[in-house]
C-alpha cells in the first residue's frame, strides 16, 4: 500500500516534469516537422483540386478560378499552372508571368538545391532556401492531367526562431506556472481531504439511521479502506434494522389479521344469529305442535315434519354458504388456475340441475361454440355459474325463458345468464352483492334464499381478479362474468 504523502509527492513531481518536458520537446523537436507536414498536406489538397479542375476542363471557368484562388489564398500558397503549349491556365501572383512562371521552366536546374521531402510519379515536394532572401519555402513541382505543368510555393516561417522565442517566453511564465502548480497542490489536497469529510458526513448520517449514504471515493489507500469498512458497516446495520422492521411489520400484520378475524367472527355470528332466528322459531313451533299433538291426523303431522326438515335443510345450506364465503373473503382458499372447457362445464351444471329446471317449468337456451377454453379455477367457476343459474331459476317469469351464452371477446371469454322477468330496482343493483341483502325479501323467503349466493360470486371473481356484473333489460335481468381466454 502506498502512503498518501508519497502519492502526493510522486504525482506532483511527475506532473511538473511531464509538463515541462513535453513543452520543451514540442518546441525543440516536434513543432517544425508538424508545421511542415501540415503545409505539405495543404499543398496536396490544392494539387488534387487543380488536377480535377484540369481533368474536367472547369479550370478555365471564372467560378472554378475563384474557388482555386480562394483555396490557395487561405493556405498561403502561390501556384502557377501551364499547359504543354505554354498557355497559363491558373496563377496567383500579381503578374501573369511572375517569378514562379520563370522558375517553372528553369526548375530542373534548381532541383539539387533543396531537401527532398516526398517524390511521387506526378509530383515532388521539397524544402528550399531562397538565394535572394534567405527564407525557406516548401515547394511542389510536377504535372497534372493532360501533361500540364505546375509549381506551388508556400513560405516556411523560421521555426527555429519561433522555438527559441517560445523557450524564452517560458522563462517569463515560470512564476505563473509555479502559481498554477501551487493551485494544483491545493486542489489535490482537497481531493484528499474531500473523502475524509465525506466519511465524517457519512458517520453523521449513519448516526441518524440514514443508510442511503455510501462512501464513493474509490481510492486505493488508507482512506479507501476506511470508506469500504464504513460501507460494510452501513450495509450490515441496514440489514439488521431492515430485519427488525420486517419483524415489526409482520407483527403489526398479525395484529391486524387477528383484529380482522375477530371482526369477521363477530360479523359471522351476528349474521348467523339474525338469519337463523326465523328457521329456528319455525322448527321450535312445529316441534312443540308435534309434541302437544295439536293435530292428530297423520297428514298434519307429516306436514309439520316436512316444515321442520325443510327449515333445517335451509339452515344447513346457509351455514355451508357462510363458511364458504368467509373462507373466500379471508383468503384461506387461493384459486388454482387451470385451462378447461367452459362449455363442457356449463353443460355439466345444466345436466345436474335438470330437476330444478323441470320444476321451474323453464326453457333453457344455451348459445356457444363447441369448445371454449378459459384459464380459471374450475371448481370456483362452476360455483359462480351454478349460483347464477339457480338465481335465474328462482326469478324467472313472464315467458319463463333463460338464455345462457359463452362467447370469446378478444383475450377473454364472456359468460352471461339471462332470465326473463322483472328487472332489478336501480337502488338495489349495487346492493345485491352484499351478504344477506335481499332485493325481494318475500320472494326470496318463498324459495328459501338467504342472500349469500351473489356474495360468493363476488368473492370468487375478485379472488381471480376478473370482472363480473349485472345488467337490466325491459324483459329481464342478465348476470355475467369474464375469464381469461385459454
Amino acid at each position: 500500500m502506498i502512503s498518501l504523502k508519497r502519492q502526493i509527492l510522486a504525482m506532483f513531481l511527475g506532473l511538473m516534469f511531464l509538463v515541462v518536458g513535453l513543452v520543451f520537446l514540442i518546441n525543440a523537436g516536434l513543432m517544425e516537422p508538424y508545421y511542415i507536414d501540415y503545409k505539405q498536406n495543404e499543398m496536396l489538397r490544392l494539387y488534387e483540386t487543380l488536377n480535377q479542375a484540369v481533368a474536367n476542363g472547369a479550370i478555365r471557368g471564372e467560378e472554378s478560378q475563384g474557388e482555386l484562388f480562394l483555396q490557395s489564398e487561405r493556405a498561403n500558397i502561390s501556384a502557377t499552372v501551364v499547359t504543354q503549349d505554354g498557355e497559363i491556365l491558373f496563377y496567383t501572383e500579381q503578374e501573369k508571368r511572375g517569378p514562379l512562371y520563370e522558375q517553372l521552366f528553369g526548375y530542373v536546374a534548381e532541383l539539387n538545391k533543396g531537401e527532398w521531402l516526398e517524390s511521387q510519379e506526378n509530383y515532388s515536394v521539397f524544402k528550399v532556401e531562397s538565394a535572394l532572401t534567405g527564407r525557406e519555402y516548401l515547394e511542389m513541382f510536377g504535372t497534372l492531367f493532360g501533361g500540364a505543368t505546375f509549381i506551388m510555393r508556400t513560405p516556411l516561417e523560421s521555426i527555429h526562431d519561433a522555438a527559441i522565442l517560445t523557450n524564452r517566453f517560458l522563462i517569463y511564465v515560470a512564476v505563473p506556472v509555479v502559481l498554477v502548480g501551487a493551485l494544483f497542490v491545493v486542489f489535490f489536497t482537497r481531493k484528499i481531504t474531500g473523502p475524509v469529510m465525506e466519511l465524517a458526513e457519512l458517520s453523521k448520517r449513519m448516526a441518524n439511521l440514514d443508510f442511503n449514504a455510501k462512501y464513493t471515493g474509490g481510492v486505493r489507500n488508507e482512506i479507501g479502506v476506511l470508506g469500504e469498512n464504513f460501507n460494510m458497516m452501513s450495509r450490515k446495520l441496514e440489514m439488521t434494522i431492515s430485519e427488525l422492521k420486517s419483524a415489526n411489520n409482520q407483527l403489526l400484520q398479525d395484529i391486524e389479521q387477528k383484529e380482522k378475524i375477530e371482526n369477521m367472527r363477530g360479523e359471522f355470528l351476528g349474521n348467523v344469529s339474525h338469519e337463523l332466528k326465523t328457521p329456528i322459531a319455525l322448527i321450535q313451533g312445529y316441534a312443540e305442535g308435534l309434541r302437544e299433538s295439536v293435530n292428530d291426523d297423520a297428514q298434519s303431522r307429516e306436514f309439520y315434519c316436512e316444515v321442520i326438515i325443510d327449515e333445517a335443510a335451509k339452515m344447513n345450506q346457509m351455514v355451508k354458504n357462510l363458511l364458504t364465503l368467509n373462507q373466500l373473503e379471508f383468503g384461506a382458499e387461493e384459486p388454482v388456475m387451470e385451462r378447461f372447457d367452459i362449455v363442457d362445464l356449463i353443460k355439466g351444471v345444466l345436466a345436474s340441475c335438470e330437476i330444478l329446471i323441470s320444476q321451474a317449468d323453464t326453457e333453457i337456451d344455451f348459445i356457444a361454440d363447441e369448445q371454449v377454453y378459459v384459464w380459471a379455477d374450475e371448481l370456483k367457476t362452476e360455483q359462480v355459474f351454478r349460483n347464477y343459474l339457480v338465481n335465474a331459476l328462482h326469478h324467472v317469469a313472464n315467458e319463463r325463458r333463460i338464455q345462457i351464452q359463452a362467447a370469446r371477446r378478444e383475450a377473454c371469454v364472456h359468460v352471461s345468464v339471462f332470465n326473463s322477468g322483472n328487472p332489478i330496482a336501480e337502488e338495489d343493483v349495487e346492493k345485491i352483492w352484499q351478504k344477506f341483502y335481499k332485493a325481494d325479501k318475500a320472494h326470496t323467503r318463498e324459495y328459501g334464499g338467504n342472500g349469500i349466493g351473489l356474495s360468493i360470486v363476488k368473492a370468487v371473481m375478485e379472488s381471480m381478479h376478473q370482472k363480473y356484473g349485472v345488467k337490466n333489460f325491459d324483459n329481464g335481468v342478465e348476470f355475467w362474468f369474464e375469464l381469461d381466454a385459454g
